[in-house]
């Protein structure tokens, strides 16, 4: 799972990913280009609580890998470097300033970021689709597909994203490979001053993000960036002490992983406590591919147990008794927070 972190010029975009990551990459319009890569675990008190009953060699987190994306630009628009690297992740992550001058002096506008890069992937979309659909015309080539592409261009051309376009499963199938920008999932971060992180984000911005179908999240990277470079220990006592009831880099990562429509499927046991993430509407079978293709390949059933059970109940054995825990088939689509047992043939 890669989300990439992408903002003008002046946007506090690197000190955002020293935010999530823990990280010191260079900050700051003059820092040298480059992909920085960071990756976090995404806080789950599912994990912690079940790991309090069976007592694991370890607990792991899911993870999601962060790039701070190489590329330039000026504060009105994103080279093709820029667009290029955007094209490489799973999903984007607009920092907006909201605390201070751009580049070029101008006070904060994160409603002009906001449609000028959305004007920026729709035009990088566009020529995509005219070079392919050239192409396709000349080799003679799937009508089918012709008639798709031809669809999406008249679409763009209305100045609308992609993701804006009801499409079907069929047919974001046949164009994956293309990996368009207005196309991709996208979460904006609202980058403010200290003393401003607890106000209500301007209505036009909230308006915006309902409108378009995007996440929305509220944080000051520069505080952020100082309570992720601290030992893990000081973390708590730093938040408490500004007001915090916990590092916004919590808030805003569960936000990244619901962005990609993802869930948690869970697994307990001596060795590990553990959640894997998932697509959300993933049958069994190809859920307990994510732990091994040989589960797959010789699935039988799968035990499940909703993990507020287990809890309650303290063991499967008891979760058994009560009722509480189910035998599933092949068809059985796994939910969020499920605690999985499969059982398969070698």
């Amino acid at each position: 799972m890669r989300i990439g972190l992408v903002g003008f010029p002046g946007s506090g975009k690197s000190t955002v990913f020293n935010a999530l990551t823990g990280l010191s990459a260079e900050t700051g319009f003059g820092a040298k280009k480059g992909k920085n890569l960071g990756v976090v675990k995404v806080p789950d008190e599912r994990v912690d609580l079940l790991a309090e009953i069976y007592k694991p060699k370890k607990t792991v987190y899911a993870e999601i890998a962060f790039t701070d994306l190489a590329g330039g630009g000026s504060a009105r628009g994103l080279d093709r470097g820029a667009l290029n690297a955007m094209r490489e992740v799973d999903a984007l992550c607009q920092v907006l300033n909201d605390f201070g001058p751009d580049v070029e002096g101008r006070p904060p506008d994160a409603m002009r970021e906001l449609v000028d890069l959305e004007i920026e992937t729709i035009l990088a979309d566009q020529e995509l689709l005219e070079k392919r659909i050239a192409r396709v015309k000349k080799e003679q080539g799937d009508a089918r597909e012709l008639a798709l592409l031809e669809r999406l261009l008249a679409h763009l051309e209305t100045e609308k994203p992609l993701r804006s376009l009801e499409l079907t499963e069929e047919e974001l199938k046949t164009i994956s490979g293309y990996r368009f920008l207005s196309l991709t999932p996208l979460l904006l971060v609202l980058n403010r001053a200290e003393d401003r992180v607890a106000e209500e984000p301007p209505a036009e911005i909230v308006a915006a993000a309902e409108e378009r179908g995007l996440g929305l999240a509220v944080l000051s990277a520069q505080v952020e960036m100082e309570i992720a470079q601290l030992p893990q220990e000081e973390q708590k006592e730093f938040c408490e002490a500004i007001g915090l009831p916990e590092p916004a880099k919590n808030r805003f990562i569960r936000a990244a992983f619901e962005l990609l429509d993802l869930v948690s499927m869970l697994t307990v046991g001596e060795d590990e406590c553990r959640a894997w993430p998932i697509r959300r509407g993933l049958p069994a079978p190809r859920a307990a591919g994510k732990i091994h293709s040989d589960i797959e390949r010789g699935f039988i059933r799968v035990e499940v147990t909703h993990w507020k059970d287990l809890i309650e109940l303290g063991s499967e054995a008891k979760c058994r008794e009560a009722g509480k825990l189910a035998i599933q088939g092949k068809g059985y689509v796994i939910r969020d927070g499920d605690v999985c047992n499969f059982r398969f043939n070698v």
